[in-house]
């Protein structure tokens, strides 16, 4: 003869637990053991019932008081047994349990099935992102019918559902299993219409293309969405529209990059102002700035310009404007400025060559380096 187990141990719980501890545990067990869910591990299979016996008497007050004091033998024959209350609807004790599980929402009244989420994809200047912007949009959409005002009904009557009683729900059963679901004649409203209107076909809703004006505040960037509450699809007769989230795309931008709430952009210079430094007017989103560049300044040195950047919409900071210098090789050369250069570069001839180019110098000198290493 077989012993059972505990069924506070098989739930893994105190003879103390509250009622919510009981029916976590028995989710969690329910959520790993569930034969939907192992359908080739026996094992697992015989856990959950296990575990589906425990909670069918811990979850009910009066069996659970019974077994607290006889154990087991309190549901043996002529003890209550199978025949006094241990049938009873497991569809009952079950219904809120298994709807969590699988996602069916929780028992009593049904949640009236709204209309669908829509997703419009908006594409902004850097500009508009940066300072905000009201902008117009057309959203082709189902919209509330206006001959039956959304209700479906051409003479405005409803009637109770036949086959959820009103409840906008029904409930499926499966063996020892019951769940609920959206009753699919009313569509979860719990009303039917016994006249339904022409315009709409007693749907309540008809297609249309709706013009919204959408304000962007400051400081949007790519992936961000706005949410416009009850703008979306309408929803069937007599339940609530769904909602539009306007996502924003930001254009790439001629001069500026972003990177979070700083800016970037290249800043063009010529030899003589690397090498002699010199004072530059930059383009910023605000108008123009100056940068000063010291004497002797190499290629991808990065100049930053702080609060030229873009102000956050969610934190309220304003990033920085970063400038990185990029030394343009001069084109286009007269003779007298070939002749020039080739005067300065003879002029940087010599032992002391290495001088003038430190990372020249740095380069050679990882080369040999590198060299040594290979031949030796």
């Amino acid at each position: 003869m077989t012993t059972k187990r505990c069924y506070y141990e098989v739930l893994g719980i105190q003879k103390s637990a509250s009622e919510d501890d009981l029916k976590k545990a028995f989710r969690r067990l329910a959520m790993k053991c569930h034969p939907d869910r192992c359908p080739d591990d026996p094992q697992a299979q015989e856990r959950f019932k296990e575990a589906k016996e425990a909670y069918e008497v811990l979850g009910d007050g009066k069996k659970r008081a019974a077994y607290d004091q006889y154990g087991h033998a309190a549901f043996e024959q002529g003890m209550g047994g199978r025949g006094g209350g241990f049938n009873g609807d497991v569809g009952d004790i079950f219904g809120d349990i298994f709807s969590d599980i699988f996602g069916m929402g929780g028992g009593g009244r049904g949640r009236p099935r709204r209309g669908s989420d829509l997703r419009y994809l908006m594409e902004l200047d850097l500009e508009e992102a940066v300072f905000g912007i009201e902008k117009k949009i057309e959203v082709p959409t189902l919209v509330a019918c206006s001959g039956c005002e959304g209700s479906g009904s051409q003479d405005g009557k409803t009637s109770t559902c036949d086959t959820c009683r009103g409840h906008g729900r029904v409930r499926m059963q499966n063996g020892i299993f019951s769940v609920q679901q959206t009753c699919p004649h009313c569509a979860g409203t719990g009303k039917t219409v016994s006249n339904p209107c022409r315009s709409c076909r007693g749907e309540g809703r008809v297609n249309d293309e709706r013009t919204l004006e959408v304000k962007i505040p400051a400081g949007v960037d790519n992936g961000d969405r706005i949410r416009l509450t009850g703008q979306g699809e309408a929803g069937p007769a007599g339940t609530v529209p769904g909602d539009l989230y306007v996502e924003v795309r930001v254009r790439e931008h001629a001069i500026f990059t972003r990177e979070g709430d700083d800016l970037y952009c290249e800043l063009p210079i010529r030899f003589g102002q690397a090498a002699l430094g010199a004072e530059l007017a930059v383009p910023t989103l605000g108008g123009e700035a100056t940068v000063s560049i010291p004497p002797e300044t190499q290629t991808g040195k990065l100049f930053r310009l702080r609060g030229k950047g873009v102000k956050s919409v969610r934190s309220g900071r304003t990033g920085d404007l970063m400038c990185r210098v990029v030394l343009e090789t001069p084109v286009k050369l007269t003779p007298r400025q070939r002749e020039l250069i080739e005067e300065l570069e003879t002029s940087f001839g010599g032992e002391d060559g290495q001088t003038h180019s430190p990372r020249n110098r740095s380069w050679l000198d990882g080369v040999k380096q590198f060299w040594d290493r290979v031949t030796s």
